[in-house]
């Protein structure tokens, strides 16, 4: 059974099978609707409801709020329709944005590497090539871990803006059921189902202005795969990326980043190291991203393009500098996806977009 979804002000329709949440049938019909942690945590993906009847699933009470219930709104990522309806989403229009529908993959686990004492790369090959823009994520289907788990494709589309084979850098989470089971039971060879591609986190081109690329962790990996596509599409706009790590073990493609500086004269790479022993032989920055990043451009962010990735409080602090060194909201870029833990965080009301 199912039934027809009107998804307002695009006046599309389209067909929702019965269980299905609304936030997944747009995707698969390539129709973006604005969401975030996708468990109903945040309140990202909130619609108005203006016909017909739906059920709220599992939305937080926080998230969706009773009397938004009652006045028709509805989290996209939980709700499932009970007849024919008409929602009212919040879609704005990316020129740099390409229709791509999510699908279902099945992945086998061709190549395993350690990148850090912490990190591992997974090199998946895929039953049929994905298209994806650089620093889009997948879903990727974890024995016992409900929902599965979001990680961004580290590698670059190539030039028809596919790839048969993807690459995914995992760190290992204390305790953490996802990553504790792709570090140590997952080997060469092995099947894993993924689906995607996911969110709103891709290079605005057309803008044709300088790009400032902050990242902290393993959150290079959205950077590295739009940067390697920028780099080999020729792009002559200035270029930095600004990466930030806890110990030199840990800061992983260095080399890569170091050789790409020195071959395109546009890119630059500043590497930052937030704990380095006394004593130590370390010629980079050392701190935080945002201070490197003020360091480097002498505290004025004006005419940039800025895209983040990495911890939350990583992220916050990189948007206060931002600000301060006069870039605004439209102009930051922030990976959109969220864990469980991290949604039920508090998010500022200043900002929409980021």
């Amino acid at each position: 059974m199912s039934y027809q979804l009107t998804i307002e002000p695009l006046g599309t329709t389209i067909e929702v099978e019965e269980g299905q949440t609304l936030l997944d049938a747009a995707l698969r019909q390539g129709i973006y609707i604005p969401h975030a942690c996708g468990h109903g945590l945040c309140g990202t993906c909130k619609v108005q409801v203006t016909d017909g009847e739906v059920d709220h699933g599992a939305a937080n009470p926080f998230a969706l709020m009773e009397m938004e219930r009652d006045d028709g709104k509805t989290l996209a990522c939980c709700a499932t329709l009970q007849s024919d309806a008409t929602i009212e989403a919040d879609i704005e229009d990316e020129p740099d944005a390409q229709v791509i529908p999510v699908r279902d993959f099945t992945a086998t686990v061709a190549r395993i590497e350690q990148l850090t004492p912490t990190i591992k790369a997974l090199h998946l090959r895929l039953n049929q090539p994905i298209r994806f823009q650089a620093g889009q994520y997948v879903q990727v289907q974890i024995p016992g871990v409900e929902g599965g788990r979001a990680f961004s494709i580290a590698n670059a589309p190539d030039a028809n803006g596919q790839s048969s084979e993807i690459e995914l850098n995992v760190r290992l989470v204390p305790g953490g059921a996802g990553t504790t089971w792709l570090h140590q039971s997952l080997h060469e060879g092995d099947k894993v189902q993924i689906t995607g591609p996911y969110g709103r986190f891709f290079v605005r081109q057309s803008a044709q202005l300088p790009m400032v690329f902050m990242a902290g962790g393993s959150g290079l990996s959205s950077p590295r795969s739009m940067i390697l596509e920028l780099l080999a599409q020729g792009c002559t706009q200035p270029i930095t990326l600004v990466y930030g790590q806890r110990s030199l073990e840990e800061l992983y493609y260095d080399a890569e980043f170091r050789a790409l500086a020195a071959q395109h004269p546009h890119f630059t790479y500043v590497p930052v190291l937030s704990e380095v022993p006394e004593g130590t032989e370390w010629p980079g920055a050392r701190g935080y991203v945002h201070d490197a990043a003020k360091a480097h451009f002498n505290g004025n962010f004006s005419g940039l393009k800025a895209y983040l990735c990495g911890p939350p409080p990583m992220i916050e602090a990189c948007i206060g500098t931002l600000m301060q060194g006069r870039l605004f909201e439209r102009d930051i870029y922030t990976e959109k996806f969220l864990s469980a833990a991290d949604a039920q965080k508090t998010r500022s009301p200043l900002f929409r977009s980021i």
